[in-house]
């Protein structure tokens, strides 16, 4: 996330940055541009991208982001990835959607599932959708601050259902991830088509200060995840 000057003119989007440069691993198979949307209700302690939770703040024009497209696609990119924060909290973001598609690109975004009804809009005008796990239904309060889990079960559901395609995602912390709350998450997704385990990897960026110095999950744990998992989702290395 490179590129934050804020523009005042008529039209803004959602978006408080964009990254300068295309990846190659935040759309599977896809060289895409990735946009930041700002502001976040969760409060998770692990979080990297802290700047991005606040609501408000300056955000770029659409004139900007149409120079930024036009740029990207004289790069070969073909695909954007909507991120945040966390974009369902922006009333107009299939709007926001329809705007990436128009120029012939395909889409994904990346979600809490905080908002089920926002995401249910937005699954026609998506090629891919990631939703992050957070911790099992009990955990969520204290790892999240958020518990409506009603909400994050309904989405699950829609994305297994209507999306295009998608992952569920899960940013493992140790000792908190234990083995009894990946099993909860486990039954929670059961039968999802890819879920991804993601070490947890300190950063002076992580919203929280004191888990700055916790150790970065070990491939170990992983592997121990990755085969506890085996029989609930098609679990991605």
């Amino acid at each position: 996330m490179n590129t934050t000057e804020a523009e005042t003119d008529k039209a803004s989007s959602p978006f408080r940055a964009f990254q300068r440069q295309p990846s190659l691993i935040d759309f599977p198979g896809r060289l895409a541009a990735v946009f930041f949307v700002g502001g976040c209700h969760f409060r998770c302690r692990f979080c990297h991208n802290a700047e991005l939770i606040a609501t408000g703040g300056p955000r770029l024009s659409w004139r900007r982001i149409e120079d930024a497209c036009r740029a990207f696609s004289r790069d070969w990119v073909q695909a954007a990835v909507v991120t945040g924060g966390e974009p369902t909290l922006f009333d107009g973001l299939p709007d926001c959607l329809a705007f990436f598609r128009r120029l012939g690109w395909q889409v994904k975004l990346d979600t809490n599932g905080s908002n089920p009804d926002l995401l249910e809009a937005c699954l026609p005008l998506t090629d891919y959708v990631a939703m992050d796990i957070k911790a099992d239904p009990d955990g969520y309060r204290e790892l999240t601050g958020f518990a409506d889990t009603e909400h994050l079960t309904r989405s699950i559901e829609l994305i297994k259902t209507r999306a295009r395609d998608y992952c569920f995602r899960t940013t493992v912390i140790e000792p908190f991830h234990d083995d009894a709350r990946m099993r909860a998450i486990g039954e929670w997704i059961r039968g999802a088509r890819r879920y991804v385990l993601q070490p947890f990897v300190p950063r002076e960026s992580v919203a929280d200060p004191a888990w700055q110095a916790l150790p970065r999950t070990s491939d170990r744990r992983l592997s121990e995840l990755r085969a506890l998992l085996r029989g609930c989702a098609n679990i991605v290395a």
